[in-house]
């Protein structure tokens, strides 16, 4: 609990302010490149996992969905499964992509259940949490 809280606390602290989101950097320090997936994901619902100081859960992570992931978020009161109609959101199932809250994404892979991460969609943000040792060690095109 208090590692979740000081997450939270340390992404509040850390949002870079994104003015120009076309001109944003993921990990690599390259172009923020988009995640093309079934459903548009990402904050700002734009295919791209965009983050600043809106967006409290900072959802840098570019990742790709399994079910030990899935399971798991649940588990932790985030049902990404379930489709939420008047949301148009179509839940989520293996194989998806979809742009995670770091602090969750940091959970799981302590949890031993992080999901793969695409390091050319995943946002710089990313960073001010999670090492890029890390992140690496989960790569996925």
């Amino acid at each position: 609990m208090i590692r979740k809280l000081l997450c939270l606390s340390l992404i509040a602290l850390s949002f870079p302010v994104v003015a120009d989101k076309a001109g944003s950097s993921n990990v690599l320090g390259q172009k923020l490149a988009p995640l093309k997936g079934s459903q548009i994901s990402g904050f700002y619902r734009d295919g791209y996992c965009h983050t600043d100081e809106n967006d409290p859960g900072q959802h840098a992570v570019a990742a790709t969905m399994t079910q030990k992931f899935l399971d798991y978020t649940k588990s932790r009161g985030n049902d990404l499964q379930t489709p939420i109609p008047r949301s148009n959101f179509a839940g989520l199932k293996p194989g998806d992509k979809w742009c995670l809250c770091t602090a969750r994404w940091i959970e799981a892979e302590e949890a031993g259940v992080a999901p793969p991460v695409n390091l050319p969609a995943t946002h710089e943000a990313a960073l001010t949490l999670v090492p890029l040792k890390t992140l690496k060690k989960y790569q996925t095109q």
